[in-house]
């Protein structure tokens, strides 16, 4: 590829990023709209215009934002376990805290708000409903938003922007108190998620991160609430 066609490549990978995320963030703003629901399509967005911009930017092998064939060395990379295990962590403190402040109220908030596309009754069902939706939402927020929007801002910029609109995705009718509680806490892991594909340059590593969480966030809530 020579250096005026790579050009052009950038030039259209930019435009798509830029359409893509204001896309995303129009949809997610639709959450103020108590009766819509069309917020959740901004994941699917998401994942449309990852392959795209990777397809227009030749983007191939390592200078891919998604890549099997490379988890065993990108998990390896410096930091990249500490912050790949961390969103159990705050997800356990934050559950207590929750727990703590608003009692069960807190629980039922988070059973209410994913109740229709997990099925809680249906133990193998969930772990794949978990993994799938995990892993489109890190193809989406840490593969196109973030990975793509950084070749542009400065990576904090875009994880502040791309983890107030993941997190905004996240807002369910209740108590004002519990929502912004709940929110503030999937904010806090959305940029824990962020550092993760920083460090590693690879979603699936960050959706590791993200399956651990959930995971974890469950089990805590059916073994001890």
């Amino acid at each position: 590829m020579n250096n005026q066609q790579a050009a052009e490549n950038n030039k259209k990978s930019v435009v798509l990023t830029i359409t893509g995320a204001a896309i995303m963030i129009l949809l997610t703003l639709t959450k103020a709209v108590p009766s819509s629901e069309t917020a959740g399509y901004s994941v699917f967005v998401g994942i449309a215009f990852f392959f795209i911009t990777e397809a227009v930017s030749k983007e191939k092998g390592s200078g891919s934002g998604l890549r099997f064939n490379t988890v065993s060395e990108d998990i390896k990379k410096p930091g990249v376990i500490l912050w790949l295990l961390l969103p159990i962590v705050s997800g356990i403190i934050q559950n207590i805290g929750g727990n703590m402040i608003f009692g069960g109220e807190f629980f039922d908030h988070l059973v209410g708000r994913t109740g229709d596309f997990l099925s809680f009754d249906k133990t193998a069902l969930l772990i794949v409903q978990l993994i799938i939706a995990a892993f489109g939402e890190e193809i989406a927020y840490r593969g196109f938003f973030l990975g793509k929007g950084m070749k542009i801002l400065p990576f904090w910029l875009c994880a502040v922007i791309s983890s107030l609109t993941f997190a905004a995705g996240h807002i369910a009718p209740g108590n004002i108190g519990i929502i912004i509680y709940d929110v503030a806490g999937v904010f806090i892991d959305s940029l824990i998620f962020s550092m993760v594909y920083d460090k590693s340059g690879n979603c699936v590593i960050s959706t590791l991160s993200h399956i651990l969480a959930n995971t974890a966030a469950l089990v805590e809530v059916f073994l001890f609430f």
